[in-house]
């Protein structure tokens, strides 16, 4: 994936500009103190009694990633600013492009005593998101003609990591979208992350909750039609199991919106059922029909269970299809969800499943220990000079 190298961050084409109070302005210049290590803090007092010096940092990461850096760098810049300092910064790639492992994306010059305590806390930003970034990239383009949308507030841990892992998705999503025409990521689950994908607010009808609530999934429907009447919706039909009766059911009760292609049904059939009328050999025999060559080739475990096993799987999604088909609903739309990653949405890609819309919050990077953005200093007051093993990272 050889790109040029550019010298200047550009903001990939389509994604909003953040507003000014987000989540990535966290923690405050005031702050930093009670957030960083307490080394670094000490080293700050070291370098303050015995002489400052100007000093250049490289960042790197040891994985290839997309290059997300747009949030800690306004980060970085908001907290200088706030401290009385300009850093020079010099950036290697354009946001949205391909990182090679141990490249260094970028490197920041500035006094040693201000820019010591900031480097745990820039890496925090940079790190998680290039991954999100990349694994992002990987399931719009291996799907491209499915919509996708970022279901991963309820898996971040905090708000903060929330607005990250939204903004690193919209980044890998326009890659895909120049790299392969993807349709790409169109949305997410909410209203604060919405801009990110050029929308005013989030997406999404109805949890599992209502469909208890109702006591049937027709009537959830009718409930929340009855609340949003003229809205798109989409019901979510594996409550009680009934996956291909209820779709079927629910589109009988709709008919007109079914055939103006205003309703989508969902799957998130849990991985400890098939979908309603499947079992292995009925798998098998959906995928023979459907996908054939999906099934021939060498497949481990894992990557069987995502076309013949339990949960939302390939056959699952085929056979809800065909079944929507024979009955004539043929513009009633499919959502699948329930851990779609970048592995199963390879999967997905080689069975051809029929997918308009996936809903996913799997592109969160799955190892973190692979998120770990670090961060050398390569001179110090203009003199070339780094620890042994990293010369890679000096300036050619």
């Amino acid at each position: 994936m050889a790109e040029d190298k550019k010298q200047v961050m550009a903001p990939s084409a389509g994604i909003a500009t953040p507003p000014t109070e987000t989540a990535q302005a966290w923690p405050p210049a005031d702050a930093i103190g009670r957030w960083t290590d307490v080394y670094f803090k000490r080293t700050r007092t070291i370098v303050e009694r015995n002489g400052d010096v100007p000093v250049t940092y490289a960042v790197f990461m040891r994985r290839p990633v997309v290059f997300a850096p747009r949030l800690a760098l306004d980060w970085l810049k908001s907290v200088a600013a706030a401290r009385g300092f300009t850093p020079e910064i010099e950036v290697r790639y354009h946001e949205g492009q391909w990182v090679g492992a141990g490249e260094p994306m970028m490197w920041i010059t500035g006094p040693f005593s201000q820019l010591a305590e900031l480097e745990t806390l820039f890496l925090m930003k940079l790190g998680p998101a290039c991954v999100a970034a990349h694994n992002a990239f990987v399931m719009s383009a291996g799907l491209p003609k499915s919509a996708f949308l970022a279901m991963d507030a309820r898996h971040c841990a905090g708000t903060e990591m929330a607005d990250l892992m939204a903004y690193a998705a919209s980044v890998g999503s326009e890659r895909a979208k120049r790299k392969v025409g993807a349709i790409g990521f169109i949305g997410n689950a909410t209203d604060a992350t919405a801009h990110y994908f050029g929308q005013t607010h989030g997406f999404g009808t109805m949890p599992h909750a209502l469909i208890g609530y109702a006591g049937s999934t027709v009537k959830a429907a009718e409930l929340y039609h009855n609340t949003f009447p003229g809205e798109a919706m989409t019901v979510l039909v594996d409550y009680f199991g009934r996956e291909v009766s209820d779709t079927l059911a629910v589109c009988r009760r709709f008919p007109e919106l079914a055939a103006a292609g205003g309703l989508s049904v969902r799957l998130d059939t849990p991985g400890g059922r098939f979908v309603e009328g499947l079992d292995p050999p009925q798998s098998y025999a959906v995928l023979e029909r459907r996908a054939p060559d999906s099934i021939r080739g060498y497949r481990d475990e894992t990557e069987l269970r995502y076309l013949i096993g339990a949960g939302v799987s390939a056959a699952g999604l085929h056979w809800v299809r065909e079944n929507l088909d024979q009955a004539g609903f043929t513009k009633v739309r499919i959502v699948a969800s329930s851990g779609f990653s970048p592995a199963k949405c390879r999967v997905m890609a080689d069975a051809q499943a029929p997918i308009d819309v996936v809903g996913t919050g799997s592109f969160l990077p799955e190892h973190w220990g692979e998120t770990y953005a670090t961060a050398d200093i390569v001179a110090y007051d203009g003199v070339a000079r780094v620890k042994m093993g990293r010369e890679f990272l000096l300036k050619r």
